[in-house]
């Protein structure tokens, strides 16, 4: 395998943007291919025979390039998913939640921690047990949050909506003394500012996304395929939906760095 090879970023739709922002600065070098898969969105309400069919798709789909590893951008596959098909390939696959609970249990002091995610997810448990594996005195509290990612979808960041579901979904949070809340799914730290607004200084915000791509970083590293000076860095975007809302949205999130969105059918 050679380390000028593109990195595969696989997500539902936007969301995965978010480990992109973390990628180009701190592996700006890098060349990536990026994946929403916008036709099946939202994965929160998908069983976990979709979601492997899904992930599965996409993996033959960065085959043809072929990619020197991939990051799972999607809270909803790696909490699924991930476990179920990482045996299959000979390339790395990095998943956000192992770097959500490190950095969670590095930063709480009460032991009393949040997780706002998709209802795949909750109803995995995965977060949970991730986190009890490395600090097993910690109180975890998972809720669904299924208006946040047609909110992100939409571009509609910081509005009326936007706030009333944070309070419904973080409220019960505040109320059960958490001082720790984990952003359980790649969409939703594009509401970040929102989020932090309502729980104040006093919670600590956990974002996975900058935490998956240092183990990245170290992941490609230990296998040489770190990408050398690369002024001219590649980077591509493809949906299995409608363009145009990606483009629009995506660019609204991380600006110019999106120049063109091309479509693939993977059904």
């Amino acid at each position: 395998m050679m380390n000028t090879q593109p990195i595969g970023v696989l997500d539902s739709g936007v969301g995965g943007l978010t480990v992109i922002k973390a990628m180009l600065a701190e592996l700006p070098d890098e060349d990536f291919i990026y994946f929403g898969d916008t036709a099946h969105l939202p994965y929160g309400n998908k069983t976990p025979a979709q979601l492997i069919t899904y992930a599965g798709d996409i993996m033959k789909f960065f085959s043809t390039f072929p990619v020197k590893a991939v990051v799972v951008a999607c809270g909803t596959h790696s909490s699924v998913t991930l476990q179920h098909i990482i045996k299959d390939y000979s390339i790395p696959l990095l998943g956000v939640v192992k770097a959500a609970a490190r950095s969670a249990v590095a930063v709480t002091s009460n032991k009393r921690l949040g997780v706002l995610a998709t209802q795949a997810t909750v109803m995995s448990g995965t977060f949970t047990r991730e986190i009890k594996t490395l600090q097993p005195g910690c109180t975890v509290m998972e809720v669904a949050c299924p208006k946040f990612v047609p909110l992100v979808e939409a571009g509609k960041l910081d509005d009326s909506d936007t706030r009333q579901a944070v309070h419904e979904y973080v409220s019960p949070l505040i109320e059960q003394g958490i001082d720790t809340l984990v952003l359980g799914c790649t969409h939703y730290p594009f509401l970040g500012p929102v989020i932090k607004e309502f729980i104040g200084p006093q919670v600590k915000l956990v974002d996975p996304s900058y935490e998956t791509v240092e183990e990245l970083r170290q992941v490609l590293h230990s296998k040489n395929l770190t990408r050398g000076n690369n002024p001219h860095s590649q980077r591509h975007f493809y949906v299995s939906g409608s363009q145009e809302s990606f483009f629009t949205v995506g660019k609204l999130l991380v600006g110019d760095v999106i120049q063109r969105v091309e479509q693939v059918c993977l059904d």
